[in-house]
């Protein structure tokens, strides 16, 4: 997972338990996991569309290209 092991994300949770306290650390991670979740989304609905105006261009061209023989 991003190339920490157990013993670093160990020493990055004690030291955020130290900085926020135990009220506030799990809705750190809530919303730390939504603003995940929603980059994932927002990721994945750019690389569709993306697919989507790709394929429109190639069907143009390969339209094209039969309308010139």
């Amino acid at each position: 997972m991003f190339g920490l092991g157990w013993q670093e994300l160990l020493i990055i949770l004690f030291i955020a338990l130290i900085i926020f306290g135990p009220r506030k650390l799990p809705e750190i991670g809530k919303s730390l996991g939504q603003a995940i979740n929603d980059f994932r989304g927002s990721t994945k609905k750019a690389t569709d569309e993306a697919k989507k105006e790709l394929k429109d261009i190639e069907n143009t061209i390969n339209e094209s290209v039969k309308g010139d023989e």
